[in-house]
């Protein structure tokens, strides 16, 4: 017995490790490939001549098709079940590829790291589909640990996992070849209980069938883009990332306990069985509906309840193999991530719908088609959430006669109590916030604009580190940013405003306008004493809006407004240049409003509105703004030097701006760094104390 129960748990470690490896490296594949395609797709327009060498993203043609073929075969790993899945030394195989391409993200080799987590993904694939066959009342384990650590890690890098660092290879090297020694001492002590307690049909020995792939895909994408996300929890609430992450871990590693599993049990067994999961499913619907369309701690309240609910569904994924009948799992479960990909590209195209541009002439007859169609996104991300819950619920729905909730031992509650305990209380310490040294009754102080392109270079090259180099060397003690995600799948999931003000030493500010993960933000190291934000009329591009915060240097204020106003671009929608720049200038109309609402007496006071105006200084809208009484600090400076949108083969043009009232600027400088595509303004203003 004791033997039995080393083993039990040497298989769960095994499991558990092999799960983190790979929904870490399934976060980091999406962002990659998503990174890959963007840069491609730029490059593609260019002289690949113009490219400087060594530019970061800049990467061939071949260099990605070879990633994405390679990815396809991965993802089809699974079908190899179908065939070989009775033997159970390729578990050993199958571990040891999730490893190996754990460590590979990692290491500098010609192996990409693109194409180390597309190994580890695949080989975690078709190590949960050996799992489901010989251990399958492992599964709901394997995933809901390896989402608890998961949040362990971000938590631990401030949203960005730090073991996606090169500098964590060590520690990976480490982990992969104890994943693989436990595997391989598994299935030695396999062979020797070869036999023993066997039956026809054992808990042990199951199968993943359709509803459960279907289920799989549906579950994955709504924790991944969501509910094991307490950044993206904490932003779609408007709630306190500080205060919900432990909250949203509690919420995901709960189900461990036994006795928490048994009164969920008790609670549906109250229903007749064709009606229970459906009760589930709407409750979950409901909850998440609450939680993204409401602000505050109700809204949170009901996306940590959501996050348990689905958190539960884990359980009823697989299901124990009939005699005789035949194991299909691995071509449900290929087909559940297929499903997963779809969902992950819709939720892309409804932040993305605006750059949507038609096709190549060789596919011009699909135009009336596929731009219209993946435009049309915009605005869907409750609707393909709402679809990932009714996938998810899908397996409870279809099961009528069994309840999969069941209880334990007492040294099963003990150890699901040490690891709840263990991840929540890891959370909790791990968020807590730095301290901040405020700056006050200063002469001067330097403010800047920023717009960061969701994290990425011109050519999609991810390097957050680089932004936060030059806003640190920028010595801005202010920096209004546009393009933020929070949260977003394609941005690897990170809060970039939380980011870069902790590690930069700063306080922030977030103002959603798409889908509550993408917006404005502002970091200061002056205190902050408001924030609000309104919407911006956004017809034909990007949903943008109006961020105020005010900032307190001295005895008075000084307002900030920070804005991005729709990007002008031949998509081929039918929409010309001059109607997108009178969206422009209607969007312009809104901020005069909008500010004259907040100062009805007509005094301004010191004010400073900055962003992306998307135009040129000798553009209509822009004199605008100077005919408003706003000064723009770069006025009268060399082209060469004020210009803030650097693209290859692109003329150099300034259409970031800094705009000041009441404060006077004593110089302005443009940042010469590539982090982003854009190039941060820097303006350092005069305070007028008491003013």
């Amino acid at each position: 017995m004791r033997n039995r129960l080393r083993l039990s748990y040497a298989h769960l470690a095994e499991a558990v490790l092999i799960g983190v490896f790979f929904v870490q490296a399934l976060r980091y594949l999406i962002g990659m490939v998503y990174s890959r395609v963007g840069g491609l797709s730029v490059i593609s327009a260019l002289d690949p001549a113009a490219i400087p060498a060594g530019t970061p993203g800049a990467v061939s043609l071949a260099v990605v098709s070879s990633e994405i073929s390679f990815l396809v075969y991965m993802l089809a790993l699974p079908l190899l079940g179908l065939v070989f899945g009775r033997f159970r030394w390729l578990l050993i195989v199958a571990a040891a590829l999730t490893a190996a391409g754990r460590a590979l993200m990692l290491a500098d080799t010609t192996f990409t790291p693109t194409m180390g987590a597309a190994l580890a993904v695949g080989g975690g694939l078709l190590y949960t589909v050996l799992l489901i066959r010989h251990r399958a009342s492992l599964l709901p384990y394997m995933f809901v640990l390896a989402l608890g650590i998961d949040q362990l890690f971000r938590a631990a890098g401030n949203t960005l996992d730090p073991s996606w660092s090169p500098r964590y290879l060590q520690v990976q090297i480490i982990l992969s070849l104890v994943a693989v020694a436990l595997s391989i001492l598994g299935f030695i002590g396999g062979l020797q209980r070869r036999g023993e307690d066997e039956t026809p049909v054992s808990p042990d020995c199951g199968l993943m069938p359709f509803w459960g792939g279907v289920g799989f895909g549906g579950l994955l994408f709504l924790e991944l883009s969501l509910l094991s996300l307490p950044n993206a929890v904490a932003r779609r609430a408007d709630t306190d990332y500080t205060i919900f992450a432990p909250f949203v871990a509690l919420a995901t590693v709960l189900p461990l306990l036994p006795w928490v599993r048994r009164q969920a049990r008790s609670f549906i067994t109250v229903f007749d069985g064709g009606v229970r999961g459906w009760l589930w499913l709407l409750l979950l619907a409901l909850l998440v509906m609450i939680g993204t369309r409401f602000q505050g701690v109700i809204a949170g309240a009901a996306l940590l309840v959501a996050a348990f609910l689905a958190s539960m569904l884990w359980w009823w994924l697989a299901r124990p193999q009939a005699e005789k009948e035949r194991n299909l799992s691995g071509l449900w479960l290929t087909l559940g991530m297929l499903l997963f990909l779809l969902l992950v590209a819709g939720d892309n195209f409804t932040y993305e719908y605006a750059y949507v541009r038609n096709l190549a002439p060789d596919f011009a007859f699909l135009n009336s088609v596929i731009p219209p169609f993946l435009r049309g996104f915009r605005g869907m991300g409750l609707g393909l959430l709402l679809l990932g819950v009714f996938l998810a619920a899908l397996p409870m729905v279809q099961t009528t006669r069994r309840i999969p909730w069941t209880g334990g031992t007492t040294f099963q509650s003990l150890a699901g109590l040490v690891a709840v305990v263990g991840v929540t209380g890891g959370v909790a310490y791990l968020v807590r916030p730095p301290i901040i040294q405020a700056t006050r009754n200063v002469d001067s102080l330097r403010v800047g604009t920023y717009n960061i392109h969701g994290g990425f270079n011109e050519f999609y090259h991810y390097d957050l580190e680089a932004l936060a180099r030059t806003i640190q060397q920028s010595g801005a003690n202010t920096v209004l940013l546009q393009q933020v995600e929070v949260g977003r799948l394609t941005s690897f999931g990170v809060d970039q405003a939380l980011w870069l003000a902790r590690r930069l030493g700063m306080d922030t500010r977030f103002y959603p306008t798409n889908e509550g993960l993408q917006g404005l933000a502002v970091l200061s190291n002056v205190e902050i004493v408001y924030d609000d934000g309104a919407p911006l009329t956004s017809i034909g591009s990007q949903q943008t809006g109006l961020q105020r915060v005010q900032i307190r240097p001295d005895a008075g204020v000084i307002t900030l407004y920070n804005t991005w106003l729709a990007f002008l671009l031949e998509t081929g929608d039918g929409r010309s240049i001059e109607e997108q720049e009178q969206d422009q200038q209607r969007q312009l109309n809104e901020v005069f409003t909008i500010i004259s609402a907040h100062h009805p007496d007509g005094n301004l006071g010191r004010m400073i509105i900055g962003g992306t105006f998307n135009n040129v200084p000798d553009s209509p809208l822009i004199a605008e703004m100077r005919r408003a009484g706003f000064r723009d600090p770069f006025e009268g400076q060399p082209k060469e030097t004020t210009a803030t949108l650097w693209r290859t083969g692109l003329p150099r043009v300034q259409i970031d701006y800094l705009w000041l009232r009441s404060l006077g600027a004593l110089g302005a400088v443009v940042m010469d760094s590539a982090a982003s595509d854009h190039r941060m303004a820097v303006v350092e203003v005069q305070i007028t104390r008491g003013g």
